[in-house]
């Protein structure tokens, strides 16, 4: 098990750093300290081996979006604190991070990414809050849910070269700019752009 997880993290880095198409497996091997053959004794080729990193990244997705806010608390709060615990686990988790960039790899097959497993997340969350009046009356659900996204997923792609972009700073810019156009006045006032959630 200690093999197959230093692999899987091993891959992760090479994918992340060079991309499916020029990684190779001698380099995932050499930074894992295992030999070839111990590598395919776990997986039998390099797209094997990108899809397990793709779907542990997955169960890490799930594992921060697996929350659901306190008894009365608002679901737009929630958002705001989990857009920051995944910018956090994007920063630190080489899996995860790698695991949003395999999904939109143009040299593996098309498979459902994690980008869209957040989108819908994102949409389930915000179609919550319409129906508990948490969304201004003149917005759409549907529009809050496209701009969270676009807003999310770019600072993903944008933090794989530069962590400041996955910072709580700069999360905390987001929410300070979005809420307001977002949330009912009345809710505002309680809403924390920066989160409320230790990370």
């Amino acid at each position: 098990m200690r093999t197959r997880e230093t692999l899987i993290r091993s891959a992760a880095e090479v994918f992340g750093r060079e991309g499916f198409a020029r990684a190779s497996l001698t380099a995932i091997s050499s930074l894992a300290g295992v030999s070839s053959g111990a590598l395919h004794f776990h997986f039998e080729s390099k797209a094997a081996l990108a899809d397990v990193v793709e779907a542990e990244a997955l169960a890490r997705l799930l594992a921060v979006t697996r929350t659901e806010p306190p008894a009365g608390a608002s679901h737009v709060q929630l958002l705001v604190d989990i857009t920051h615990r995944l910018a956090y686990e994007l920063r630190s988790d080489v899996v995860l991070r790698t695991g949003f960039t395999l999904g939109s790899e143009l040299s593996r097959p098309a498979r459902t990414g994690l980008r869209e497993h957040w989108r819908c997340w994102v949409e389930k969350e915000l179609e919550r809050a319409e129906a508990h009046g948490e969304l201004r009356t003149e917005v759409a659900a549907q529009d809050v849910v496209t701009t969270v996204v676009a807003a999310t997923v770019g600072l993903e792609g944008l933090g794989v070269r530069d962590a400041m972009w996955l910072s709580a700073a700069t999360v905390s810019r987001l929410w300070r700019l979005l809420l307001p156009a977002v949330a009912p006045a009345a809710l505002l006032a309680d809403l924390q752009a920066g989160g409320t959630r230790p990370r």
